[in-house]
């Protein structure tokens, strides 16, 4: 019998988040390169009923019970299975009942069927909705996120613009970027201009930090990251990054190295916001030189201005 509700796990986004896997392995609309739960075995567009709604509810409630026990938080009941979690036919009812339990909850979607009337009043329900924004050019879509054939890029992106012009909740984005497939500046301009339309809360750009389905991919440079949040920060959007940080990445540590590595890891600092940190850490310069060669930071240009960023992971080990 499947697993539906697992955790709670610390979440960057959500901060403490009991997930639910309301799809089962690997039911999805998309087949993206990099995915970490590997490629599509089904490639499906139609909903269905996988599980009934009270059995999720009865396995979300026993977890929340056995969390609670322990003294463990949940911030969040997130929707994040091993496919599209908007394939669930039952996601609306599975929400409604969830609100019983009084905790927040997420759904964390590739937005490939949000041109559906019933898809986006499902996903209205939830409190806080994650939409996938990879490519807004047909070509590299379909070369980043492998879709369904049936599928159109046009019909998803206006489906994306009018959830987000009626979603009452919190509304975020996430762009991975790939090197090589949607990581150049034209196609980062173009991502940002419709990002900026939809006047959505955080947009996280992100990078695979795990195996992914395809052994070729490899998560585009520092630099290039570094260049998409200039890019999405140019446009006032409130831009973060989602490289994969091991650490504690928003707690206050007391330690000079792991502060700074944390900061950076969610965005570039400017040299002189470097220098700022160090002096009220009543530290000297060293101790960006030392993790510069640990390899652990990066300086990067951009604009004629120099930025300080984490050395992002390389994918390159987990595929030997």
């Amino acid at each position: 019998m499947n697993v539906i509700a697992f955790g709670p796990v610390p979440s960057r986004r959500l901060g403490q988040s009991l997930g639910i896997n309301n799809i089962p392995p690997k039911i999805c609309t998309y087949s993206c390169v990099y995915c970490q739960v590997g490629r599509t075995l089904k490639y499906q567009i139609e909903r269905e009923a996988f599980y009934q709604p009270k059995r999720t509810l009865g396995d979300v409630e026993k977890k929340v019970k056995e969390a609670t026990s322990r003294g463990e938080p949940i911030d969040y009941l997130a929707f994040v299975p091993d496919g599209e979690p908007t394939l669930d036919l039952n996601l609306g009812k599975e929400i409604q009942l969830l609100k019983s339990l009084g905790i927040r909850i997420a759904v964390i979607t590739n937005g490939s069927l949000v041109w559906r009337e019933e898809v986006r009043d499902d996903l209205s329900k939830a409190d806080w909705v994650c939409l996938k924004i990879d490519a807004v050019s047909d070509d590299i879509w379909r070369r980043i996120n492998r879709n369904h054939k049936s599928l159109q890029l046009e019909k998803i992106l206006e489906g994306m613009s009018e959830f987000a012009h009626t979603f009452r909740g919190e509304l975020t984005t996430e762009t991975m970027l790939v090197q090589g497939i949607n990581d150049s500046r034209e196609e980062l301009e173009n991502i940002s201009d419709f990002i900026a339309q939809l006047g959505s809360g955080k947009s996280y750009v992100a990078i695979p930090t795990r195996p992914p389905a395809e052994k070729r991919v490899q998560p585009a440079s520092e630099h290039t990251v570094n260049m998409a949040y200039q890019i999405f920060d140019q446009k006032s959007i409130d831009v973060e990054y989602l490289i994969g940080y091991e650490g504690n990445a928003f707690a206050f540590t007391g330690n000079v190295e792991e502060d700074l590595l944390s900061i950076t890891s969610v965005h570039p600092m400017r040299e002189d916001g470097v220098s700022e940190f160090l002096a009220k850490a009543e530290a000297d310069w060293a101790v960006v030189e030392k993790l510069i060669s640990e390899q652990k930071l990066l300086a990067v240009g951009y604009e004629g201005k120099r930025f300080y960023t984490r050395r992002l992971p390389t994918l390159k080990k987990s595929n030997e």
